[in-house]
């Protein structure tokens, strides 16, 4: 029951065919072309200067970037820690009155 069952190769049936034979063909050489002028190479990509305010800009945007990850992360936690609490008192609040409601039976 918990065996796989491997599946057989069927055996071929009728009249098989035996491959076709290839026939060899030959390889004329193209003629030589002259290889081109050789063009003074382009630069990939532009070079990037830095200048100073540049640089600042660069600190000013990733601290930025930073403070507003770091803010929805921490809303998010808080969020997370305010639902929490919310959630231990209802249980609290409901078994009391489950409790109560047994007693006074």
């Amino acid at each position: 029951m918990f065996r796989p069952k491997i599946p057989t190769m069927p055996t071929p049936t009728g009249h098989v065919t035996p491959p076709a034979v290839a026939e060899p063909t030959t390889v004329v050489p193209a003629t030589q072309t002259p290889p081109p002028a050789q063009v003074a190479p382009e630069p990939s990509r532009p070079t990037v200067q830095l200048t100073p305010g540049t640089a600042l800009a660069l600190v000013g945007g990733g601290t930025a970037v930073v403070l507003v990850v770091g803010a929805v992360l921490v809303s998010m936690l808080l969020a997370v820690a305010i639902t929490g609490a919310s959630l231990a008192i209802c249980a609290l609040v409901i078994r009391s009155l489950v409790n109560a409601d047994a007693k006074r039976r």
